[in-house]
């Protein structure tokens, strides 16, 4: 077992990675970020490697409760996976937190990069959501990066450079630490609607998947993401009907219950 120095990470099996890249992403908007990660991981069974001890990022403030239980404390957790491809190209290393934390955001965001950069990764991906007014069956992808040769790169592959905007949480901060690093760094971000930004987009997330996957040129069967996205677009559309047809009930007065006018001589 190779020695590290970064303590927090406890490393359960010594790998060795060709010129590896770093996705990483944490719970955001629309769960957009999470449910694309968690199923790039399951499709490519990515093995565990290495853990993130967590405790001096998240300031629990709460207990769960299960069958009128009171359970012992929780801490979020951050894992590392790795995933090797058979023949040319980059391995990749998946960086998955549970959830945001709640303090010293930015020693985190150094500590994820240092352990990804003593592997190799020169290059590091995130995911985000981006919100927008309206729902769209298929959505569309925005795309940022650490520098210009990057942007052009995206501009490429077809994706929406917008120009100006915040990428809010550890998967817009990651990236900026990256880039203070010389480390190159991309997100991708699936288009979803303000009004549904409680509310899993698994819409979205097929859409960032499809083009991260085109990226990093590997191949992933999206048969039951894409039916998760179908379904959500159906239950979607058929609410937004509902909510159309509410609205012109509750402020269209049909003719015959209309107050009469008086005759004008």
């Amino acid at each position: 077992m190779r020695k590290r120095r970064e303590e927090l990470i406890r490393v359960s099996q010594d790998i060795e990675l060709t010129d590896p890249v770093l996705v990483a992403a944490w719970p955001g908007i629309a769960n957009v970020a999470m449910t694309a990660i968690t199923y790039l991981a399951d499709k490519l069974k990515a093995e565990e490697f290495a853990k993130l001890d967590a405790l001096q990022f998240f300031d629990l403030n709460g207990a769960m409760i299960e069958n009128n239980v009171i359970q012992l404390p929780k801490l979020p957790e951050s894992k590392f996976y790795y995933w090797k491809r058979n023949g040319a190209g980059s391995d990749i290393i998946l960086f998955i937190g549970e959830a945001q934390p709640t303090m010293k955001s930015f020693e985190l965001a150094n500590r994820i990069l240092d352990f990804a950069r003593s592997y190799g990764v020169k290059r590091v991906y995130t995911i985000a959501a981006a919100m927008v007014p309206q729902f769209h069956e298929q959505p569309r992808v925005w795309g940022t990066a650490t520098n210009p040769f990057l942007v052009k790169e995206l501009h490429e592959y077809g994706l929406d450079l917008k120009g100006n905007f915040y990428v809010a949480g550890m998967n817009g901060l990651l990236l900026s630490v990256a880039k203070s690093k010389r480390m190159e760094g991309t997100c991708l971000l699936g288009e979803t609607p303000k009004y549904l930004s409680e509310l899993d987009n698994p819409i979205a997330s097929q859409a960032v998947l499809a083009v991260l996957a085109n990226i990093l040129h590997i191949e992933i069967d999206m048969s039951e993401l894409q039916e998760t996205a179908r379904q959500a677009s159906t239950e979607i559309k058929e609410a937004l009907q509902e909510s159309r047809r509410q609205y012109i009930d509750h402020f269209t007065v049909p003719l015959w219950e209309r107050p009469q006018e008086e005759d004008k001589g």
